[in-house]
Order: structure tokens, then sequence, then C-alpha cells
């Protein structure tokens, strides 16, 4: 087991994982390079076991998605440009290693999973410190109220208080 942490690289598998339609995924030709097979072979491998990758597990992009991909990443060279890619999520990319016939890629689907774990826990760590901030920024609304009632109170202590009025100098009538 040592050895398959040693294969590849987290951070080079996490590089891979992209967003698209709103779900983290691996695109075919880099599970592919990191399964040690070619992408025809994973997605041979794919197309004959299409019962074992429902469409949460595997999709292939739509025109538009790949163009902007390939716009993006200046993918193009890379691959077949006829062909639109697949994109494998974190399951498909488990059940990818189990159908395509090389012994790397049971190795390598482990740090698979693993990039998947690391990233859905530094995503949930943000999520947990955008969550903080809103709850700090909640407290500190509430307090801008309180925090001008004191500054008007001390401002009102450091004028000066109204002069009593004076009383007249001089003799008083008083009636009896």
């Amino acid at each position: 087991m040592a050895g398959a942490a040693s294969l590849i690289p987290i951070e080079r598998v996490e590089r891979r994982i992209l967003l698209v339609r709103g779900r983290r995924v691996i695109i075919d030709a880099d599970l592919a390079d990191l399964y040690g097979v070619t992408t025809k072979a994973l997605n041979q491998a794919v197309k004959r076991n299409a019962d074992r990758f429902p469409e949460d597990f595997a999709f292939r992009l739509t025109p538009r998605e790949t163009k902007a991909m390939r716009s993006q990443f200046v993918t193009a060279s890379k691959r077949n440009v006829r062909h639109r890619p697949m994109a494998f999520t974190e399951h498909g990319a488990i059940m990818a290693a189990n159908v395509v016939d090389s012994p790397a890629a049971v190795k390598a689907s482990v740090q698979v999973v693993r990039a998947f774990v690391r990233l859905r826990q530094v995503l949930a760590n943000h999520a947990e410190l955008a969550r903080k901030l809103a709850e700090l920024d909640e407290r500190i609304d509430g307090h801008d109220g309180a925090i001008q009632g004191i500054m008007k109170a001390i401002r009102d202590l450091m004028e000066s208080p109204p002069e009593p009025p004076r009383e007249r100098i001089g003799f008083r009538r008083i009636r009896t």
C-alpha cells in the first residue's frame, strides 16, 4: 500500500479535477493518463460496461462545454477534436479503475479518491469559514446601534452642561 501513495502525487491528481455542471470531475484523457492507459482504451472499457456508468458517474461533455474547456486549457492538441470528452465523477473514476485492465489503475484510483476527499474537505473548510464570517458580520451589525448610542452618550457628557438660570440680583418683593 505504501507504493500506491508514492506512485502519483495527490497534487498531480488535484490539478486535474475540474468543476463541470456543478460537479467535480476528471476528464477522460486525464484519467487515462493517471491510470496508465490510452484514452481510447479507457473509453472502450467504459462503453463495454455502460451499465456501470450512470449519469452521476460519467457523462459526455456538450459541444459548448468541450469548446470552453479546450479554449480555457488549450487541450485540443492532446485530444482528437472530433470526439467530445467524457467527464468522470469520483464514483465514476473508481468504477473506471475496476473496468480498465491495468494494475496501475487500481493503485492510482486510491490517489484519485484521496484527491476528491481532500478537495471536499477544503471546500467544507471554506464553507465553514464563510459561515463564521457571516455570523461575525451579523454580530457587528447588531453592535453598531449600541456603539452609536455609547458614542452619543460620551459626546453628551463631553458637552458642558447648560448653565442654570441666573437668579435676579436685587430686591424682591415678598407677598404676604
